[in-house]
């Protein structure tokens, strides 16, 4: 049953346009507008993307023992669609991480099944250990982690495979031919997949909290369309991430810019910042209908330096049409 928490969402500290004015009559903030140009210093467009899966495996390696866990409680109040859905629903993690928007999910409802992603074996291990021992009640059973580095390899046939993708539409399709593909498909389904399954029948909900803007911009709308295949139609993308002018952004220095808008940390791992703009043309460009989008402009307080923080996100609820 779902655990009461003090937790409580608001999204309006300040309006987002005020930060814009601020932010784009400061001299010393200039660098972080005008159009990218690489530098003699950086890598020559003819070289290949830095390798981001390798800098974020170390990056969980380096820390490993959970120090930057989170149990992000606020979900449940921005996306309520979690709770008041049906008895039985099946929800796609990207991104995981070490189980931050995992562990308030699966306490919501005792019918909500996860499955969740990451490029690194070591954090998934990590967040089966916390949801495991973090928790009163069992929860590890409908947890079901998977390595994938999803901006290169598609989601595995056992989500939602295409012969079952076709007889989700709204249009009449003869499967017959497919019976030897359903049967193959089997061999490679992990154990959870029940033996008259050929997949899970695709998920209801796939979530996307502060995973896109960790990846390169060129690779954004390939993963959305992953995204787009894989959930039920009619059924929901729940997105928050980093928003344009927020302080992290305002913080990179000139030489950290690989892109316009887009920032690698010195350990190798990227951060993007999204205008509302970018975001739904990404998403509508997938297939999505948009429901809600906007700005969350937080207010926080710094407690060692009792410094007040602009922290900019973006909500977004996106739909796959019937």
């Amino acid at each position: 049953m779902m655990e009461e928490t003090a937790a409580e969402y608001h999204s309006k500290d300040f309006e987002w346009e005020e930060l814009r004015d601020k932010v784009e009559n400061d001299a010393s903030l200039r660098y972080h507008l005008v159009p990218f140009v690489a530098s003699s210093s950086s890598s020559p467009s003819s070289d290949p993307p830095p390798d981001d899966v390798d800098a974020w495996r170390s990056f969980h390696r380096r820390h490993s023992a959970g120090k930057f866990f989170k149990e992000r409680r606020y979900l449940l109040k921005e996306f309520p669609e979690l709770l008041s859905s049906g008895c039985s629903i099946q929800v796609l993690e990207l991104g995981c991480g070490n189980g931050s928007t995992i562990l308030p999910i699966l306490r919501a409802k005792e019918s909500i099944v996860v499955y969740a992603c990451d490029c690194s074996e070591e954090v998934l291990q990590r967040a089966k250990e916390i949801v495991a021992t973090t928790s009163d009640v069992s929860l590890d059973h409908r947890l079901h982690t998977f390595l994938l580095d999803f901006t290169v390899h598609k989601f595995p046939d056992w989500l939602f495979c295409f012969s079952c993708q076709r007889a989700s539409s709204s249009k009449p399709v003869d499967l017959s031919s497919d019976s030897r593909e359903r049967k193959m498909r089997k061999f490679n389904a992990p154990s959870f997949v029940r033996e008259d399954q050929c997949c899970i029948g695709g998920v209801d909900f796939v979530t996307l909290i502060f995973t896109l803007s960790a990846i390169p911009f060129q690779r954004m709308s390939s993963v959305i369309e992953k995204c787009f295949s894989v959930l039920k139609p009619g059924c929901l993308l729940l997105f928050r991430d980093y928003g344009l002018y927020d302080m992290t952004m305002l913080r990179f220095l000139p030489e950290q810019r690989v892109g316009f808008r887009e920032y690698m940390r010195s350990d190798g791992t990227f951060s993007y910042f999204f205008s509302l703009d970018i975001v739904r043309d990404l998403f509508l460009g997938a297939g999505f209908t948009e429901l809600e989008l906007e700005y969350c402009c937080i207010t926080s307080v710094n407690r060692q330096r009792g410094k007040k923080m602009q922290r900019v996100w973006i909500h977004g609820k996106f739909q796959k049409p019937i």
